[in-house]
């Protein structure tokens, strides 16, 4: 641990690295400290449910000491509390507006369609079959919402990539499927970022 202001609990192959490549895009100094989500215990042995009665990742400890959950607030305290970084338009307008629904679509038309793969040990080969159909048309949606642009912000990283590139990333993993070219020419596109890169090596 350092003097840093900033606490990051995170967990392996989860939600938790979108916030984690924000606050490294941020150039914010923060402490990471892991949760293992079987266990719910923290790296020194103590329950996490003693930092967050919700036990799960991503939990942000502020320089108050108090606790921030819930990954979608998390992005945007990063974006708004290191505005230099740009990684997000300004609140009030339409390009923030914008920002935020393609993060919502991503929370409850991707994240949340995980589950079958993830939280549900008693889903079976049809239950697996239907979500993954279901995925690929949202997929497929991002996909044409992206078009022909590096970023979803155009030449801009924002928050929405950081979690974009993680949900992509998993959902590929977890369904074994292709993506279309545009998206996966895109999350290579991201991999290759020197934050990205610096949080991968740092989760491993």
């Amino acid at each position: 641990m350092t003097n840093a202001s900033l606490t990051l609990y995170w967990a392996r192959n989860v939600c938790s690295l979108a916030p984690h490549i924000a606050l490294r895009e941020a150039g914010a100094a923060f402490d990471l400290v892991r949760v293992d989500l079987r266990t719910k215990l923290i790296e020194d042995g103590h329950p996490f449910e003693a930092i967050t009665p919700k036990r799960y990742v991503p939990a942000l400890r502020l320089a108050d000491g108090s606790i921030l959950t819930e990954l979608a607030v998390i992005l945007h305290y990063v974006a708004d509390t290191y505005p230099d970084a740009a990684l997000a338009p300004l609140h009030g307008t339409l390009e923030r507006l914008r920002l935020d629904e393609r993060i919502h679509f991503v929370a409850t038309e991707l994240h949340k369609g995980f589950a079958p793969f993830t939280i549900m040990p008693n889903a079976g080969a049809e239950a697996k079959a239907w979500a993954k159909d279901r995925l690929g048309k949202r997929i497929a949606l991002l996909a044409d919402d992206l078009g022909d642009r590096p970023l979803f912000g155009g030449e801009r990283f924002t928050i929405l990539d950081a979690y974009t590139f993680w949900a992509v990333s998993t959902y590929r993993r977890l369904t074994q499927a292709e993506l279309p070219p545009n998206l996966a020419a895109y999350v290579e596109r991201v991999r290759a970022r020197p934050s990205v890169k610096s949080a991968l090596d740092a989760e491993v």
